[in-house]
């Protein structure tokens, strides 16, 4: 049997493997970025290498002009092949292999030369810089050729310049050591081209491996069939990855839901918040089936684990369904209710009648007065304490829900609260949930009472609200702070375990803070502080108003 490869494998061109291709392309990036960072590396080294010649040839001369003597033997001398000047000149170019030592008098004649039979005529370039006191590094061309070179000043012991020095460095050897160096570069290149090549290797087999050797046409079309199949059905889908991040999700689950796009990448709690919704997605809820609740949705989910690590869930929408359950047993219950209360009222009816018959008016008043709640806080206790509308309207609000679940509410004749308060909505919102915390705590037990404290303290305001509740034991005063703890068993339609959190970061925003201790003859005691709460404006009034009340009743 032939083992001849396909034709469609010896065709010219990109391989169609996924595989293949990132091969190509990475072994492409890696050979440029060798080549890029060879080139770049030997661009400095050139002119570094130039530098470092110059350089040298200055500091050649600079030692030769500081010797007192050559500048003595120029002061004393003629230029002369066998003169002193000559053999210090030649000396130090031994020594230090330069290619030559040239000095010089103030009109550029040569006392000194590699060359011999230069020696006596004018240099062959520019010495008018040395001359004028100036140190000269340059590359340039002379009787010798190319050559790095250094020129200065030459001084005698009075600090006059009689003459110069010029150094120069071969250039032929300044270029041996850069072709010297580009070997090793070349294997350091080769090298690092290598460990890329392998790396990419090694990277492309693991892509050949998640993509199952597909070509890229292939996976566009598996990606095209998801969009279509994702897009298409009438069921919520979400897909997480192994994080727990979703990663998916289709039309259907977006409209069910309630989110968009934008929370790809996120926790289904981030994406949610917190609730049974989030719960289910995350897989803390197991089950098949499960009936969640997202706005006003019934939702049934189930969640499904992929190989991966991650999860795919599918929503259905009841909402439909649930609604007419809801209705059928609202409709039941609405019947008990309106049976239950034609009963009650009839009583009630029956018994106001009986009493006018036998003209017992008084009685007849007073039965009206307990049914309608007599020991509620009326409307005018309320307003002379507590000057802010916000505040009072509240009071008298809650003192008639108060009345109805036969819990008296009062508030206490140590209250004065001016109307200059900063942020009354804030007060309100703490107020309130204070007042509702402390009638559910009340709730059932004898002589129920609920008292509220509000008072200005110069710029403080202090609220207290007590009860005669069974109180918080002292091990759990803390807790009651902590969102979503509570002692009473949640609604159907939500949670507890909000309100006294809200209370405390509306109290720490403002500066203050929030406590609960034990109230006088049992229950609790709530103290809320809030620092600068009232205006400046407020400090007088709040003094006054109750003074001039008194005073304007006892007139009346």
């Amino acid at each position: 049997m032939s083992r001849t490869p396909p034709a469609r494998r010896l065709r010219l061109g990109m391989p169609r493997r996924v595989f293949s291709q990132i091969l190509m392309m990475q072994l492409a990036i890696a050979a440029g970025v060798v080549v890029l960072a060879t080139g770049l590396f030997l661009a400095p080294l050139s002119h570094q290498l130039d530098d470092q010649a110059m350089r040298r040839a200055l500091a050649i001369a600079q030692t030769t002009a500081a010797m007192p003597q050559i500048a003595q033997d120029l002061q004393t001398t003629r230029p002369s092949v066998h003169g002193p000047v000559q053999r210090e000149a030649e000396r130090i170019r031994k020594a230090s292999g330069a290619e030559y030592v040239v000095v010089m008098d103030t009109h550029g004649v040569r006392w000194s030369h590699t060359d011999i039979k230069q020696i006596g005529g004018v240099v062959s370039t520019d010495p008018s810089q040395a001359l004028a006191g100036k140190d000269v590094m340059q590359i340039d061309s002379g009787t010798l050729g190319r050559s790095a070179r250094g020129k200065v000043p030459l001084r005698d012991s009075h600090d006059r310049i009689i003459g110069a020095v010029s150094v120069g460095i071969e250039y032929d050897s300044v270029r041996a050591r850069l072709i010297h160096a580009i070997p090793g570069l070349f294997a350091y290149a080769g090298g690092a081209l290598a460990v890329g090549a392998l790396a990419a290797w090694l990277i492309s087999r693991r892509v050949q491996r998640q993509t199952r050797d597909l070509a890229f046409s292939d996976i566009s079309g598996l990606l095209a069939e998801r969009e279509a199949m994702l897009h298409g059905i009438r069921e919520g889908v979400v897909a997480l990855d192994r994080a727990g991040r979703i990663r998916l999700l289709n039309d259907e689950a977006q409209r069910l839901l309630h989110i968009g796009d934008e929370v790809v990448g996120r926790s289904p709690d981030e994406a949610l918040g917190e609730g049974r919704t989030a719960d289910v997605l995350a897989g803390r809820v197991s089950g098949t089936d499960l009936l969640t609740v997202r706005g006003q949705r019934v939702l049934v989910a189930n969640r499904m684990p992929t190989d991966d690590g991650g999860a795919v869930a599918t929503l259905r929408d009841r909402t439909e369904l649930e609604q007419l359950g809801r209705e059928l047993d609202s409709t039941h219950g609405l019947i008990d209710a309106l049976r239950a209360q034609d009963h009650e009222h009839a009583n009630r009816m029956h018994t106001l009648l009986g009493l006018l018959e036998l003209e017992m008016y008084d009685d007849a008043v007073e039965f009206v007065g307990e049914v309608v709640g007599d020991h509620r806080v009326t409307a005018e206790q309320v307003t002379e304490k507590i000057a802010d509308p916000l505040l009072a309207a509240l009071l008298v609000g809650k003192a008639t829900v108060a009345a109805e679940r036969g819990v008296a509410l009062w508030v206490s004749d140590r209250t004065r609260l001016p109307d200059r308060l900063i942020d009354p909505r804030g007060l309100v919102t703490v107020v309130g949930n204070l007042v509702d915390n402390a009638l559910d705590a009340v709730g059932g037990t004898p002589h129920a009472r609920v008292e509220v404290e509000l008072r200005a303290e110069g710029r403080t305001a202090v609220l207290r609200v007590r009860d005669t509740g069974p109180g918080i034991p002292a091990e759990q005063r803390e807790l009651v702070f902590t969102e979503g703890w509570s002692t009473k068993k949640p609604p159907a339609h939500g949670k507890r375990g909000i309100g006294l959190s809200l209370v405390r970061r509306l109290a720490e925003r403002q500066g203050g803070s929030v406590a609960v201790t034990e109230a006088d003859g049992g229950g609790a005691e709530f103290t809320v502080v809030l620092p600068e709460a009232l205006t400046e404006a407020a400090l007088e009034p709040a003094l006054t108003a109750p003074t001039q009340t008194a005073a304007e009743e006892e007139t009346r």
